[in-house]
């Protein structure tokens, strides 16, 4: 099995700094860096193309709620350890609920680099985003503090919001190993292994799930353009 190589490390960090300042839509900076990745650490990249079949094959994330359905209450706790729960949240407004994989995840942090960038027009209409995470506070806290991210990062830990939506997954002994270089117990307060797919569920004020996202392939992202048209038409409706 392949480990990456500081010198392999320092490419991707590289690769991703490019990415994030490259033009293009989301997707465009997501598949760029999966390419790049694909070259530096071919290993990992034929993994995870072996993961995702696997999830696909399992209906990886189908059965989370679906446009039209009541979107699952949840309680958990904030950066700062207060609790935060849905209702309050409709109270104010739509939100969008966002599951990403944790602050080390270069995926997720191009997505929130881009939803960040879109947050004037995300609150002009009203409404909200909200993201959940598998790790504990402390690296919650670090979540915010490197991307500057102005909305809730809420710990969903053991993933008991995501498993109850059917979106929680076990990464599997291969992919364990090509990221042992990441100390996932300690973000994770576990040993499990288990992350959630990255989702997104655009819910209106009524609590019905307007438009989602979800996909096993966590390279891939709901396009900011498509979240927007998603809150602005949920925000009508209220």
């Amino acid at each position: 099995m392949t480990a990456l190589t500081p010198t392999d490390a320092e490419r991707l960090k590289l690769a991703f700094q490019r990415c994030r300042d490259m033009e293009g839509t989301l997707n465009e900076q997501l598949r760029a860096y999966a390419e790049a990745g694909r070259e530096i650490f071919p290993a990992y990249g034929e993994a995870v193309d072996r993961l995702v079949d696997r999830l696909s094959q399992n209906g990886g994330g189908e059965n989370a709620p679906r446009p039209g359905e009541v979107m699952p209450p949840f309680m958990l706790p904030d950066d700062r350890g207060q609790l935060v729960g849905l209702p309050s949240l409709l109270a104010r407004g739509p939100v969008a609920v966002m599951f990403f994989r944790g602050h080390w995840c270069p995926y997720c942090r191009l997505n929130v680099r881009a939803v960040i960038q879109a947050q004037d027009r995300i609150r002009a209409m009203g409404a909200q985003i909200v993201a959940i995470m598998p790790e504990t506070q402390e690296y919650t806290e670090k979540f915010i503090a490197e991307s500057g991210a102005p909305f809730p990062v809420l710990t969903d830990l053991d993933n008991g919001y995501a498993l109850s939506l059917n979106l929680a997954i076990w990464l599997g002994t291969e992919i364990q190993r090509l990221l042992s270089y990441q100390d996932m117990a300690k973000f994770h307060g576990n040993d499990g292994w288990m992350l959630p797919i990255p989702a997104v569920f655009v819910v209106g004020r009524d609590g019905l799930v307007k438009a989602r996202f979800v996909d096993p392939d966590f390279r891939k992202r709901m396009e900011i353009d498509d979240l927007l048209a998603a809150l602005e038409g949920a925000s009508r409706e209220n």
